[in-house]
């Protein structure tokens, strides 16, 4: 069994920076950088190629052509990291379901948080489900952290999304984690939405419950809070932009197992129309499951 407890956000010791060699990737390269200075943690730098199938026994001389093609891109990244101080691992590993192997590789390298790029296209239309992104959030490990291509994280301010349900209470312990260790982060926006004018209480019961947790962990970030009427993935989004978040933290809803996200659920949409970067928390139950089934 390989079995660890994975670190909250602001304490990591290893990142996983899942690159498929392409330019949607620059964003999330900058954040692991940006983060692994930020808390002293290792880097390791994965790309999966893709095989046919299970059985697929990939022609030798293809397979070292791709590793050929994608290695000036992953010691451009180790370089970047390393000019940093920060300590840098590639792996290149084939498979037939890159999905799974990334997570594998994330436990099998006790990693804290598995760092991607928004891959490819931009609005909820073209966020298609089947997508890179959605089936390796929905493996279930606890911390994904996706970053669209142009971002540039100044560390300053962060938006924290709440509907109490349990991953929004997981989601409200990693903003309280990245306070007290973010020595960039200046404000915590706090927001809970109620889809209908008569769900706004619980909405506000949300906030208090967040309210009361950020007093009893003693963090000194400003923060502000908010309950508000409209569809929670809109409202999420148009205020990470109106405020210039850096982050948005958000719970894995419609996880289920490691069955993938629920097309249309609002951590997707989220996803799908980010103007920044999404942590999505998951539950640590069902990492532990994939924790136990890859020892």
């Amino acid at each position: 069994m390989n079995s660890y407890t994975p670190r909250p956000f602001g304490e990591v010791d290893t990142i996983l920076l899942a690159t498929d060699g392409t330019d949607y990737s620059e964003g999330a390269i900058q954040e692991s950088i940006f983060f692994g200075q930020a808390c002293n943690a290792k880097l390791i730098v994965l790309h999966v190629i893709k095989t046919d199938s299970e059985m697929a026994v990939s022609a030798h001389a293809q397979l070292a052509e791709k590793k050929n093609r994608v290695m000036p891109h992953l010691e451009r990244i180790q370089s970047m990291a390393e000019n940093e101080g920060i300590d840098c691992r590639i792996v290149v590993s084939e498979s037939f379901q890159p999905d799974k192997t990334i997570v594998d590789e994330a436990v099998k390298h006790k990693a804290d948080v598995v760092i991607m790029g928004l891959c490819g296209k931009s609005g909820l239309k073209k966020f298609f489900i089947g997508s890179m992104t959605t089936k390796v959030i929905g493996h279930g490990f606890p911390r994904v952290l996706i970053v669209p291509r142009d971002f540039l994280n100044t560390g300053e301010d962060i938006l924290l999304a709440g509907d109490g349900s349990k991953f929004s209470e997981l989601a409200c312990a990693e903003a309280v984690s990245m306070s007290k260790s973010c020595t960039t982060l200046t404000k915590i926006n706090i927001i809970s939405v109620a889809e209908r004018e008569h769900d706004l209480p619980a909405a506000q019961a949300n906030i208090d419950a967040i309210r009361s947790t950020f007093e009893k962990e003693g963090v000194k970030t400003e923060y502000t809070t908010s309950a508000v009427v409209g569809r929670p993935s809109d409202v999420i989004v148009e205020t990470a932009k109106a405020n210039n978040s850096d982050m948005i933290i958000v719970g894995g809803y419609g996880l289920s197992g490691v069955s993938k996200m629920i097309m249309g659920s609002t951590t997707e949409r989220i996803i799908a129309m980010t103007p920044c970067a999404v942590l999505i928390v998951g539950d640590t139950s069902l990492y532990e499951a994939a924790s136990t089934n890859n020892g």
